[in-house]
């Protein structure tokens, strides 16, 4: 009988997928950053190094990244300059949940194979 998922088929269409590992790995170390500050610089230049290297849809995920980690230092350094006055706390916690989510947002656009939603947005 002639299965058409048999293993030749499943390691022939695994071949053809592209590699989602690296991008994951982007994801994790901008959230390993909570506790570790540097492994965020590591992720970035894993996103420089491997953007360009894929179909569409994953290197907009290193778009994604990158944009994530720049736009997070702007808001970070605005946070800053407004602990002064007190409010830059309260933001450094929704700054915390706005990587949060668009990590989240990343990880589920790789499981789903497709690029994370809005890449050019500035909020989520």
């Amino acid at each position: 009988m002639n299965d058409p998922h048999n293993d030749d088929t499943l390691v022939a269409e695994q071949s053809q997928a592209p590699d989602t590992t690296m991008a994951m790995v982007v994801y994790a170390l901008f959230l390993a950053s909570f506790v570790v500050g540097f492994t965020g610089i590591v992720g970035l230049v894993i996103a420089y190094i491997y953007r360009g290297k894929g179909p569409q849809w994953l290197d907009e995920h290193y778009r994604y990244q990158i944009r994530t980690f720049w736009i997070g230092v702007v808001y970070g350094l605005i946070c800053l300059v407004l602990a002064l006055i007190g409010i830059g706390f309260l933001l450094m916690l929704v700054l915390a949940v706005w990587m949060i989510i668009r990590c989240v947002k990343g990880f589920k656009g790789l499981q789903e194979k497709r690029a994370p939603l809005n890449v050019d947005t500035w909020l989520i």
